[in-house]
């Protein structure tokens, strides 16, 4: 379990709106349920929007390794929680990311890391998805990347059209997958297979 530090001013100045924007809905804010709702909103909303203090180019960087004769890494099924940056209302899903190496490699758990820097920032899924496949060239020689993400939106479920099976997946690609749709493919068949 993570556990963040919150630095105390900025916590307290975003609680003071978090509680006028709970009068401003008709709330008491100093009844006995939510006394301590604006100091935990304002907690929560540092822990979720986290992404913004760090460097994925420097998680990322920390374990680039030689390595020759992958012809194709996949990581699958990694999730992730974000924040739709239109009405600050959650989205979350699964990436899956494949990359060909050119002489070096990644360490798996800084594919994870990646994610998680992108999706604990405002944000939307086609952003995020590119954001993702974009990193690795910067860190490493590799011959192509693709990334896949498929998120379900409580923008589109609790508001709005309210769409509750519906589902966004988006794609991005660089490299050697940009001109080989069966090298897309096989990376497609493989996170499709359960």
């Amino acid at each position: 379990m993570k556990h963040f530090r919150h630095d105390p001013e900025k916590v307290g100045q975003i609680a003071a709106h978090y509680r006028a924007i709970l009068e401003l809905i008709g709330e008491d804010p100093d009844r006995e349920g939510l006394v301590k709702t604006p100091v935990r909103a304002a907690k929560a909303l540092l822990d979720i929007t986290e992404g913004y203090s760090q460097n994925p180019i420097e998680i990322a960087g920390q374990a680039v390794f030689e390595h020759e004769g992958s012809k194709l890494v996949i990581v699958r099924d990694i999730e992730f929680y974000s924040m739709c940056e239109h009405h600050i209302l959650p989205f979350f899903g699964r990436v899956s990311i494949g990359y060909v190496p050119d002489g070096k490699i990644i360490g798996l758990s800084k594919l994870a890391r990646i994610v998680e820097t992108f999706a604990r920032r405002l944000q939307v899924q086609e952003r995020l998805t590119g954001q993702i496949c974009d990193l690795l060239p910067k860190v490493m020689p590799v011959k192509g990347v693709i990334v896949a993400c498929t998120a379900e939106h409580l923008c589109m479920k609790m508001r709005g059209v309210e769409k509750q099976d519906s589902k966004t997946t988006t794609y991005d690609y660089n490299g050697v997958f940009e001109n080989d749709a069966s090298l897309r493919n096989e990376f497609l068949l493989s996170i499709e297979s359960r």
